[in-house]
């Protein structure tokens, strides 16, 4: 039990080397790694960065005649680069998240067998909060060739569009395009609350943005609401009409829009943007902003589809 203990707490190094098989493999490590992020679940972690410590083991297997070439070694820049990418990628809550996805990372590479990945907050307690997580190839799902290349179609809608009684036709001719449909809206004709600090204002005008989404969603059934990149990602693969709830990937984007909440079809925009959309345009009237702008009834009376 003593040993046990001792492992739980020890370096990851020394659990691989604890929980070796017998297969020989040799081990790169990255210790005591501190970055700057955003991160956490709670709203006081919102809108300011902590320290968090990486600490990572990517077992890896033998190399065949290495003959001091670089090429042939899984360089400690793999471990850098996939924390890189993982921060970079959107705002996270969960350290367990971020964990996850750094080894998956790792593991993409055929030259890493198993990782062991261990992500200390610093700046939350006395003493470093963390999570520990060891994955290995096996655990890993292959990606199906072709689920990486899904390029969507936004359509912006306007509010005369998400109220017509011709909005079933609307959806039956976006259909015709075959391709992963995501529908955008803005916030409906009411009044919002106002609150007097910009942060809180950007959540009641974002959230007012996901009120008009469920009423569309209410107008169809084809329609469902998304507000994560794992469902819009599953969405997209299985041939749902999404509507965007915008709140969860605007506000965890790290690099997000410098725009209004608003601006709902800069947001539109934004977002097409994001997941490299095969065209994006907007259907209404009066409706202005970037992007190529047809009225309802010319898309029903045969118009073509405005080009990516």
């Amino acid at each position: 039990m003593t040993s046990e203990i001792r492992l739980a707490f020890s370096h990851p190094s020394e659990r691989a080397e604890a929980t070796a098989g017998p297969e020989l493999r040799d081990r790169i490590s990255l210790r005591d790694h501190v970055r700057e992020v955003e991160i956490g679940a709670f709203q006081a972690e919102r809108g300011t960065t902590q320290r968090i410590c990486f600490n990572i083991v990517v077992e890896v297997r033998l190399p065949e005649g290495l003959d001091d070439d670089v090429d042939k070694i899984l360089s400690y820049d793999t471990i850098t680069d996939a924390i890189d990418r993982e921060l970079s990628a959107e705002r996270l809550n969960l350290l367990e998240t971020l964990a996850e996805r750094v080894a998956e990372d790792i593991l993409a590479d055929p030259r890493a067998a198993r990782v062991f990945v261990r992500i200390e907050k610093l700046d939350r307690g006395p003493g470093a909060l963390g999570v520990e997580i060891v994955r290995d190839r096996a655990a890993v799902a292959p990606v199906a060739a072709g689920d990486l290349d899904v390029h969507p179609c936004v359509v912006f809608l306007g509010n005369d569009v998400v109220a017509s009684p011709d909005l079933s036709e609307v959806l039956d001719r976006l259909e015709q395009l075959e391709l992963p449909l995501i529908l955008c809206v803005a916030a409906g004709d009411t009044t919002s609350p106002k609150a007097g600090h910009p942060a809180a204002q950007r959540r009641i005008d974002l959230l007012a943005i996901e009120q008009n989404a469920w009423v569309l969603a209410g107008q169809d059934k084809r329609c469902v609401v998304v507000a994560t990149r794992t469902e819009l990602d599953w969405s997209m693969k299985h041939g749902q009409i999404s509507v965007w709830a915008p709140s969860k990937i605007v506000l965890d984007a790290t690099d997000g829009p410098d725009l209004s909440a608003l601006d709902a079809a800069g947001l539109s925009d934004w977002f097409a943007r994001e997941f490299a959309a095969d065209r994006s345009f907007a259907i209404g009237a009066g409706l202005t902003g970037p992007g190529q702008v047809v009225a309802a009834d010319a898309l029903l009376s045969g118009q073509d589809f405005p080009q990516p």
